[in-house]
């Protein structure tokens, strides 16, 4: 759910609600400081996982006491220093792409730790030895330590491609 909170008056709050389509019973304009934050703190009470976003010295204690304070780069130093997360350029787009980002990062660390898990499973046992009494062979220990080498190696390699991100295709160049 998408909720406005806003200094601001009425009329503007639900000028730009219409054209980001947040419906009006979830416009909240002329708020106080305070009452930003009352409110966030009502909806971590109903078991929701609340993010904010805003710029200004009276967004602060809403963006401290946000599961995921975010903050526009061009607002307050306080507004900056409370939030969890700082979007460098004042353009909202960056928002979706900074979520977008951040779920690709999670994917690619649990991938990363079922990798890494799996392959020491499979490569420790091994290097250890205890696998002799089936298969009659030993690892040498330089190439144990070459195998786990190589464990690390292909985590950071897996996680370099990474470096291949592409915006989402929903924002496109002129919209930037």
């Amino acid at each position: 759910d998408v909720w406005m909170l806003t200094g601001d008056n009425r009329t503007t709050a639900e000028i730009l609600a219409d054209e980001l389509e947040i419906p009006k019973d979830r416009v909240m304009a002329g708020v106080l400081p305070i009452d930003k934050r009352a409110k966030i703190e009502e909806l971590q009470r109903a078991g929701q996982v609340v993010a904010m976003v805003g710029d200004g010295i009276n967004d602060s204690p809403a963006l401290a006491q946000a599961d995921l304070g975010i903050a526009i780069g061009a607002g307050t130093q306080v507004a900056i220093e409370a939030a969890d997360m700082v979007l460098i350029r004042s353009n909202l787009h960056d928002l979706v792409v900074a979520l977008d980002l951040a779920t690709k990062v999670f994917a690619r660390v649990k991938w990363n730790f079922m990798w890494a898990f799996i392959y020491n499973a499979i490569s420790v046992p091994f290097a250890a030895g205890a696998l002799y009494p089936w298969t009659k062979m030993l690892m040498p220990p330089q190439y144990a330590g070459l195998a786990m080498a190589m464990s690390s190696v292909s985590v950071v390699l897996s996680s370099m491609s990474l470096k291949f991100y592409r915006r989402p295709d929903t924002l496109k160049d002129d919209d930037v």
